[in-house]
């Protein structure tokens, strides 16, 4: 069974930083599993912010946040981290850690198939 548990959220002013943190249990850490970070806004599609192979290392990122946010994860890669820099009131949303044991599309969230329940970020 898998779990993934975001934390980090909070209410943070423009320019300032929060650190996400996303626990992963209950999936092998198999080659070919994707790992991200995705945010929706009120009346607003769900969207890709970044991602991480966790075989390789290879991160991928939305246009709109490259140079501010970095994706990161631990030594036993169980927990995955989504460092925010520079944040801007558009960042504002509920951001959700997702995976797959597959080969998604990284930034594609309708090819995910486990979710965290979500960490709200407010920026203001």
């Amino acid at each position: 069974h898998v779990q993934l548990v975001e934390s980090g959220g909070g209410s943070v002013q423009p320019g300032g930083s929060l650190r996400l943190s996303c626990e992963a249990s209950g999936y092998r850490h198999s080659s070919g599993v994707c790992a991200g970070w995705f945010r929706q806004a009120p009346g607003k599609e769900r969207e890709g912010v970044a991602a991480v192979r966790t075989t390789g290392g290879a991160k991928y990122y939305a246009d709109s946040v490259k140079g501010r946010f970095t994706i990161s994860q631990d030594g036993a890669k169980t927990t995955m981290y989504l460092q925010m820099n520079s944040l801007e009131p558009e960042d504002t949303a509920m951001y959700y850690c997702a995976a797959d044991s597959g080969y998604p599309r990284p930034l594609a969230p309708d090819e995910y198939e486990y979710w965290g329940q979500g960490t709200q970020v407010t920026v203001s």
